[in-house]
């Protein structure tokens, strides 16, 4: 699977209050979530986010609080992919959960910049930013949490193996 589309770049320590802020999450649902997502770092980012658009981040990305509505919020608003030099592993393990693809390429981050288109391979673990030219190598997933992705989340993945998808 292939996904192309355009930067949103963000550094360090971006943490999960700051991708869904504590006053939103009166609610679960993901239009919700998604309409505040990025607010209180990027307050524009929710009328400007596209369809399979990209965030790229630095360090720890995902850190502080344990909530999943963090990747449900990203994955709603329409991003196909969060590169990151590295995830804080519970957001990691949500996002994985959640079906919302997530690599991590310290090189890619630092190459990277917002508004470049960039295309990525999550069989291969290839990132390509194709504004610039260049390429990078991300560790791909094991088959099984492709599948996992592949079906949109563990629930997704759990009910089509019990025959209940």
């Amino acid at each position: 699977m292939t996904v192309r589309g355009k930067v949103h770049k963000y550094a360090d320590n971006v943490d999960t209050d700051v991708i869904i802020p504590a006053r939103h999450l009166t609610s679960a649902d993901p239009k919700h979530l998604a309409s505040h997502c990025m607010e209180d770092i990027d307050p524009d980012f929710a009328s400007r986010v596209e369809v399979e658009d990209i965030i790229v981040a630095g360090k720890n990305f995902g850190c502080g609080s344990s909530r999943e509505h963090a990747p449900v919020a990203i994955k709603a608003s329409g991003v196909s992919l969060v590169i990151a030099s590295d995830f804080a592993r519970i957001f990691y393990r949500n996002s994985i959960n959640v079906g919302l693809p997530i690599m991590e390429c310290p090189e890619a981050v630092a190459a990277i910049d917002a508004g470049d288109i960039v295309e990525a391979d999550f069989d291969s673990g290839v990132i390509t930013d194709v504004t610039k030219g260049l390429s990078f190598q991300a560790g791909s997933f094991p088959e099984f949490i492709k599948e996992i992705m592949a079906a949109g989340g563990l629930v997704e993945y759990t009910k089509g193996k019990l025959g209940n998808g």
